[in-house]
């Protein structure tokens, strides 16, 4: 896992993509997370590899994605090694059999401590995928796929401008809204790659995210990240958010009443966005607990009180 400056990487990949797409990106996952919570501290690096570029609306993800990627590529940068599949297909090979745009900035050495790469993906089409889903990227080295997740639109929800960057970065707490609808269970598939020399469960890291970033955000009062997903449900998921709200708990309670899946969720933690500030495993509970009692059970009555 390597050690980056959020700030710094943030500016890199704004400086790097074609200033009319910027607005059609989001960035999520770690380095949004760290960028959030650590810009103003330069001492603080955020341990991640990819940097996840949501592109948005559905509508334009296709142009947007090609326009970047080929800038990008004249720019220097480079696929990254090692995927499955390593070359681009063509119209005819299946969608779901293409490679992710997975590019690697000129300025860093795969091979470093501080190496990273860029990753294109999209909001759904539609409310109606599930699991994960393929978009066709058609570039002149071949075609390249566009993945996305069912709760990923929540992640662009109301985004935050990155300073003067041009860019936006997702809200922590819209990610922590998306992994813990993408989790209502723990389940037994794996991470592919180790955190730390350990096999982590997919759902445990996620999951474990959602406590790193309340940890992180250290509010008094948790209570109004319930209005705020509310207000992401309702937009993303009009016909059915009544429905995902109850949902939305299920998976945090499932990790806190499991020892072993709350450990593996506090190491990813400490090997994750948590590892410049570690907490005790207790500490990592007690967040899940607040967010437990305060956010999700607060968006619970929300939804009771608009269909009793």
């Amino acid at each position: 896992m390597s050690q980056i400056s959020p700030s710094k990487v943030l500016a890199e990949v704004a400086a790097a993509v074609p200033e009319a797409c910027l607005q059609n990106i989001v960035v999520i996952g770690s380095l949004a997370a760290g960028y959030h919570f650590f810009k103003d501290d330069p001492s603080k690096a955020v341990r991640t590899k990819d940097v996840d570029c949501v592109l948005a609306p559905f509508q334009t993800a296709v142009s947007a994605g090609q326009n970047i990627s080929r800038q990008l590529l004249d720019a220097g940068w480079q696929q990254r090694k090692g995927d499955d599949p390593l070359q681009p297909g063509n119209a005819g090979t299946p969608v779901d059999q293409l490679p992710a745009v997975r590019l690697y900035p000129p300025s860093v050495n795969p091979e470093s401590e501080e190496a990273w790469f860029i990753e294109l993906l999209t909001v759904p089409e539609s409310t109606e995928v599930e699991g994960r889903k393929w978009t066709r990227l058609p570039l002149d080295e071949g075609h390249f796929g566009l993945p996305t997740f069912r709760f990923i639109s929540i992640t662009a929800f109301d985004a935050h401008p990155a300073g003067d960057l041009g860019i936006r970065y997702a809200r922590p707490e819209m990610m922590a809204l998306s992994n813990l609808l993408e989790h209502p269970e723990i389940k037994s598939d794996r991470m592919s790659g180790l955190i730390n020399s350990r096999s982590i469960k997919r759902s445990n890291k996620d999951l474990g995210r959602v406590l790193a970033i309340a940890t992180l955000a250290d509010l008094d009062d948790y209570r109004p990240w319930a209005t705020m997903w509310q207000q992401a449900l309702q937009t993303c998921f009009p016909d059915e958010w009544q429905t995902l709200a109850l949902r939305v708990g299920e998976g945090l309670r499932a990790l806190l009443e499991s020892p072993a899946d709350l450990e593996e969720a506090h190491h990813t933690c400490l090997n994750g966005l948590l590892a410049s500030q570690p907490l005790s495993l207790d500490a990592l509970q007690a967040a899940g607990e607040r967010v437990l009692g305060e956010a999700v059970e607060t968006l619970e009555e929300i939804r009771n009180l608009q269909n009793p």
